[in-house]
């Protein structure tokens, strides 16, 4: 089972960002409580009025290694299917957090997509990258610092059994973010997944699903480093690129016409694209969250 604890998860040490921080200004209220007023397009499953209750593990500030995380969803996993059998249903778990910097494919993945030998990596990428084969759908990609990662661990007995619908969601919850927090447009492209604002890649999602419980997620570019990309082919396109939320306001002008934007750095960026996120992915699947905490010696017994 997994094991819960009021204790703090330890703090990694960040990595500086590579556009330079804007002074933090006086409009954003960082601790104001999370607001689920807004009217949405989405369904799923409401019992009696009531939303299900979903388990949340807000990490976002901290850096969390891509195998830590692994291995806890794969328990959370386990323990969901037994708690099914036994009691018919579960909560449902969302956890999001970031990763210190790591690339990741699926099993089957070709290493085509590596612009080196895994074998004779150059020192920089040795020294500062790791690199694992996951269960997970999807082709080659970057984590790393800056980027928000969403695990959600739901079982879609209780929203629906369609994996089309369940990707189609995900990537809805994140072009809702960009739009009602940063006014930026963004659009699915047929025949791919993720999230696009023009010709490049903001968003990636690459899920796995096992007796209809999902697993891995979404990871959304908002101040990341994008230098790693430049390593790989991402997700086998060859023919686009890859984006991000601060890269766009800083090209493009300050919040596409929000002024209310100007004052914003690295960190605020960052807390305001979680709670949106957390906001309308609440939405998108009609979930009510409960708050809860994790040891870094209890996750870190995971690895």
């Amino acid at each position: 089972m997994i094991l819960l604890g009021t204790y703090c998860f330890t703090t990694f040490p960040s990595t500086t960002s590579a556009y330079p921080s804007l002074p933090l200004g006086s409009y954003f209220d960082l601790h104001k409580p999370l607001q689920y007023s807004k009217p949405s397009k989405f369904t799923s499953l409401v019992i009696n009025g009531h939303r299900r209750i979903c388990d949340l593990f807000d990490l976002h500030q901290e850096q969390v290694p891509y195998e830590v995380a692994w291995s806890w969803q794969k328990e959370i996993v386990r323990d969901k299917r037994a708690q099914i059998e036994k009691e018919g249903d579960c909560n449902d778990t969302l956890i999001i957090l970031q990763h210190p910097p790591v690339y990741t494919l699926r099993t089957a993945s070709t290493v085509e997509n590596l612009k080196f030998d895994m074998k004779n990596a150059p020192f920089n990428i040795y020294r500062t990258f790791n690199i694992y084969r996951t269960e997970r759908g999807g082709e080659l990609t970057y984590h790393g610092p800056g980027q928000l990662v969403m695990y959600p661990i739901i079982n879609l007995r209780t929203h629906k059994m369609d994996l089309h619908w369940y990707l189609r969601t995900l990537e809805e919850v994140v072009i809702r973010v960009l739009s009602s927090t940063f006014s930026i447009q963004a659009s699915t492209v047929e025949g791919l997944t993720g999230v696009w604002v023009g010709n490049e890649k903001l968003a990636a999602v690459g899920i796995r699903v096992s007796s209809w419980i999902t697993y891995h997620g979404l990871a959304l570019n908002v101040t990341t480093d994008l230098s790693p990309f430049k390593w790989i082919i991402p997700c086998g396109i060859r023919d686009r690129q890859v984006g991000s939320i601060k890269e766009l306001l800083v090209r493009e002008g300050v919040g596409h016409g929000r002024a209310d934007l100007h004052h914003l750095n690295d960190a605020s960026l960052i807390h305001i694209t979680h709670k949106s996120l957390l906001e309308e992915f609440s939405q998108a699947f009609q979930l009510e969250y409960s708050y809860k905490s994790v040891s870094s010696t209890m996750l870190y017994e995971r690895k």
